[in-house]
């Protein structure tokens, strides 16, 4: 999944950006209240991240104009202030939780996580996604197929769950460039070809296809 941190400390976002890829996202940083507006506003991320005080374009007005336009992206809103009236301020201008500073690592990391969860399509835990015998779940990061676990590293999970995700569909490289890595990624877009040939190692070399000029599909055997 892909994140956007919009956070003007920028020692804070960068080791927020640093400890969520480890966690297995994309994640791209801006520290500019309006630059935040027009990326988020693009509509291809998963979650955001946003302070409110920000250069620009203060965090209240940036959620504020996301929701106006019909965005309804999950927004974590961060802030040093502190008080009822502030966080009742961030939540009426429609985002979805708040933490303020300093805040352990961890509880932000598990607040992106019930905010991800609470965004599918049941509403509940996170989903579990089984096509055949492959069972892909996303809570705990974990792949089974058949009745065996198969130990995949933190990028070749991110690769699959996009697959897993539009099973039977037709994956574009520049998708899965997207939302596995970020934008300020300037490397081979060959990359993906070398994760899912390992995927294919791993897992058969059945179970991807490859749509000449198009992508990747996951298949959906009965």
């Amino acid at each position: 999944m892909r994140l956007l941190i919009v956070e003007d400390e920028k020692r804070l976002a960068l080791s927020l950006a640093k400890g969520l890829t480890a966690e297995g996202y994309a994640v791209d940083v801006v520290h500019d209240g309006l630059e935040g507006l027009h990326m988020a506003g693009e509509g291809s991320y998963d979650l955001v991240i946003l302070d409110i005080m920000l250069p620009g374009m203060n965090g209240y007005r940036v959620c504020g104009a996301l929701r106006a336009a019909g965005h309804d992206v999950p927004i974590l809103m961060l802030t040093a202030k502190d008080g009822e009236y502030d966080e009742a301020e961030g939540l009426d201008t429609g985002a979805d939780d708040y933490l303020t500073k300093p805040f352990s690592y961890v509880v932000l990391v598990a607040r992106v996580k019930a905010l991800l969860r609470r965004r599918g399509p049941s509403g509940g835990a996170s989903p579990v996604y089984e096509v055949g015998n492959l069972k892909v779940d996303t809570a705990s990061r974990r792949v089974f197929l058949a009745d065996g676990e198969i130990i995949l590293t933190t990028k070749e999970f991110s690769v699959l769950e996009q697959l897993a995700v539009r099973a039977g569909e037709v994956v574009s490289k520049a998708d899965i460039l997207e939302h596995v890595w970020d934008f300020a990624y300037e490397g081979d877009p060959n990359i993906v070809e070398v994760y899912i040939s390992t995927l294919r190692r791993k897992l058969g070399p059945e179970l991807i296809r490859t749509v000449r000029g198009a992508g990747y599909r996951l298949e959906v055997r009965a």
